[in-house]
């Protein structure tokens, strides 16, 4: 009889005579996977009919004659060991990103963002100018739809103040969120992004969303009631960090 490796197909032919009347374990010799057999049942003496192969399901174990199918589990063995190759496949582009990601911080290592020119106030006045010419841009479109909506409603939109107030609500949330998403996702808005500069934690990671909003919402807001010295900070500080930054513990730096 012939023993087949469930996983590599590799097989051995071995004399039922010599295996015990048990379940056997072994390895193969191929691969090194484990697997069990058992010896087959004893079809009658002299008849000459040969045994058929036996293998162990690689999905639930059982000793069983070769076929393409597990008769107990009901897995096809061709698709499971493609589905084993993907898993494969799967931990070594893990490896790779954790290879990627030590790379990295190896490199941050060597060039600390404390080492890096960091920008300037006037510079980032500029950003900020570029930023608030696009939100102005998203903001007058989406004003002017919810007030067409509301008007086709019959409310008066500048009579009532709970309208103006809601318009001007949605136009901050624009605003925040704008500023959020950007620097929680990438460390940059889009004009940060014309003028090449970035903001990054201190240790050098990018910013999570959870400090973005402390940086763009807590952090600017202490800057702007203390009538805008929190801001004024950037041109005056050895490391150019506003307010806002030493807050949530960031530095804007130039790429």
């Amino acid at each position: 009889m012939n023993i087949t490796c469930p996983k590599c197909d590799f097989s051995k032919a071995v004399d039922p005579a010599k295996l015990p009347d048990r379940p056997v374990k072994v390895n193969c010799p191929k691969c090194s996977t484990s697997f069990s057999f058992e010896k087959p049942a004893e079809t009658g003496q002299g008849t000459g009919a040969a045994q058929p192969e036996q293998v162990s399901c690689p999905a639930c174990g059982l000793v069983q004659a070769k076929n393409e199918d597990c008769n107990g589990c009901g897995v096809n063995y061709a698709d499971y060991r493609i589905r084993q190759k993907e898993i494969i496949q799967t931990a070594a582009n893990a490896d790779k990103v954790k290879n990627d990601l030590a790379r990295w911080r190896s490199v941050a290592a060597n060039h600390p963002p404390e080492n890096q020119p960091k920008a300037g106030f006037w510079i980032r006045v500029v950003a900020t100018l570029l930023d608030s010419f696009l939100l102005c841009i998203v903001q007058f479109v989406l004003t002017m739809i919810i007030t067409l909506v509301i008007g086709f409603m019959g409310v008066a939109v500048v009579e009532d103040p709970a309208v103006s107030l809601i318009i001007w609500l949605f136009g901050t949330t624009i605003s925040l969120g704008y500023a959020v998403f950007f620097i929680g996702y990438c460390g940059q808005t889009p004009g940060k992004m014309a003028l090449r500069i970035k903001v990054v934690c201190t240790d050098g990671s990018l910013l999570t969303y959870g400090r973005a909003v402390k940086r763009e919402v807590l952090g600017k807001f202490v800057s702007s009631i203390l009538l805008g010295i929190g801001y004024l900070m950037v041109a005056f500080d050895h490391r150019k960090q506003g307010l806002h930054d030493k807050i949530a513990d960031t530095y804007v730096i130039k790429l």
